[in-house]
């Protein structure tokens, strides 16, 4: 696999002058290779520590746990957490009230500030955060790296339009008044990330939330709460105050439910499953007693996602595209390719490609730089296995197929020829290494698969017509849309990622309208005396 999700530009300065992305490593040096192992052993050390809820600073124990096992070494504990439960509600959303009061009339230069702080001391330990991921959610390096990296792309990202937002003027000054425009924050908002990018969603939803005023009750993924604690503890050293962001890990049918339901909480961003993110949509429109405001939800909820292959496409990238986008971190993300639609003038020598470049992958331990590490818990592992076994009935398995042997929960890349338009394994979104390969009749028939899903969060095209381009681009019913490159890899400022239909309310991640969602516009127009 690609050691980098884009390509390397070299930051120029920090805080001042154009945005730059923050630049990848490159493994292929050793002496990058040699600190990243030092990072590893450093945080093979820690496994295994117990952390604390975080509520207006004051750290609480409970009875119940929540343990973090390596997927790749299930018998490894990352981390022991306490168990948020609804007792944990009140005091949680009485210290983010507390200090949403102070901290919504704190000026936005302290609010930026505190988010540069954020990305200067992540970017100081970057591959010790990047060694956290390689535990919890078996990222290989390379994918380890984009995720942390996008982290410290959201805290300056995210601080610069903050400070741009806070300069926003009226289109027009009426004769006789001084108009202008605030953007003010709302309130408390629930935070509830996915495990899949545990520091980059996590984190990139929770600076979203302060940089704009707000205060935030975080709930992590009980499969990804080590990193979320560790964030939480780099908030606590660049000087956030107490009760900002309320580290809350629980479940989500107790904990989670509460929080969305109570009165008190004027926004939830979640990312996740399409169910859980219907059920939040559902809740946060109950009005609750007491409560004065409709509810605002900021929701990612999964894709089906495709890459078209035209029969004029370049082949040899089209594969090289597919395989990085179906099985990039085990094909565990929102955005990765898991249906391949492709013309049948091609279908046949593009399958014997993309066996050959998917048997290449190496599937191992993440610890060791392996390709492809484990899904993230034997629930995943069985429900992925489930797939698979549909898929031998409704097409052909050319690759794959079988879990590895061994402790952790990892399965072969898997690749399964001929599945129908409208079939179970076409339609519904596996999240795991499973890629549905689809043949089309020719491009109008590809774009009508493509689009014949509730889902519509990213795409590709491979194609060398640019009348085809055009026509993807106005009819490919998709968020986020790339042509001749792989369908994953969305980058801060250049990628706004988000999707549509039941991918969720397109809220565009990491692009200039996102931190409208966080505040409310106040228009103010003043008589000059």
């Amino acid at each position: 696999m690609a050691t980098v999700e884009a390509p390397v530009r070299p930051r120029t300065s920090l805080h001042s002058g154009p945005f730059v992305t923050e630049a990848f490593y490159d493994f292929r040096i050793e002496e990058n290779a040699r600190k990243m192992r030092a990072a590893i052993t450093k945080v093979r050390a820690q496994l295994g520590r117990e952390y604390d809820l975080i509520i207006g600073g004051k750290r609480v124990k409970t009875t119940d746990k929540i343990k973090s096992l390596n997927p790749a070494k299930p018998s490894e504990i990352v981390g022991i957490h306490q168990k948020a439960g609804k007792e944990h509600v009140e005091p949680a959303m009485k210290a983010a009230l507390e200090a949403f009061e102070s901290w919504s009339r704190t000026t936005v230069e302290e609010h930026a500030g505190l988010l540069f702080r954020v990305g200067d001391l992540m970017r100081s330990r970057k591959m010790e955060y990047m060694a956290w991921l390689v535990f919890e959610v078996s990222k290989n390096w390379a994918e380890a790296d984009a995720d942390i990296s996008e982290t410290i792309d959201f805290c300056e990202f995210y601080a610069r339009e903050a400070l741009r937002l806070a300069k926003a003027q009226t289109p027009i000054q009426l004769p006789g008044e001084h108009d202008t425009l605030h953007y003010i924050p709302l309130g408390v908002g629930a935070v509830i990330p996915p495990w899949n990018f545990p520091c980059a969603i996590m984190a990139g939803m929770t600076l979203a939330s302060i940089v704009s005023g707000n205060t935030v009750i975080l709930k992590p993924s009980s499969d990804s709460p080590t990193i979320a604690a560790k964030f939480a503890e780099l908030l606590e050293e660049a000087g956030m105050p107490e009760g900002v962001v309320n580290f809350c890990p629980g479940a989500g049918a107790s904990f989670g439910d509460a929080v969305v339901a109570h009165p008190k909480t004027r926004y939830i961003a979640f990312t996740g499953s399409r169910e859980v993110g219907l059920h939040i949509n559902k809740v946060a429109a109950t009005q609750g007693p007491g409560q004065i405001w409709i509810k605002r939800t900021i929701l990612e909820m999964g894709g089906k996602d495709a890459i078209i292959v035209d029969a004029d496409a370049d082949i040899d990238s089209a594969v090289e595209g597919v395989a990085q986008a179906a099985f990039g971190f085990q094909g565990q993300k929102c955005s990765a390719c898991s249906r391949a639609i492709v013309d049948e003038r091609i279908y046949d020598k593009f399958l014997e490609l993309l066996k050959a470049r998917v048997e290449k992958i190496q599937v191992g331990d993440p610890a060791e730089n392996a390709n492809m590490g484990a899904v993230i818990n034997e629930g995943s592992m069985k429900t992925i296995l489930g797939y698979i076994e549909q898929g031998r009935k409704d097409g052909r398995v050319i690759t794959g197929g079988e879990r590895v042997e061994g402790e952790g929960y990892f399965i072969q890349p898997t690749v399964i020829a001929d599945v129908a338009p409208k079939s179970k394994l076409e339609q519904e979104e596996i999240f795991g290494p499973v890629l549905a390969v689809i043949k089309a009749r020719g491009f109008d028939h590809a774009l009508e698969i493509a689009n014949d899903t509730e889902f519509g969060l990213t795409g590709a095209v491979y194609t060398s017509s640019r009348d085809k381009i055009d026509r993807a681009v106005r009819d490919f019913q998709v968020g986020n849309l790339y042509i001749n490159r792989k369908c994953t890899g969305a980058m801060v400022g250049a990628h706004p990622f988000g999707g549509f239909n039941m991918s969720g309310t397109d809220s565009k991640s990491g692009g200039p309208d996102y931190l409208y969602l966080f505040t409310q516009a106040k228009a103010v127009g003043e008589k000059i005396r």
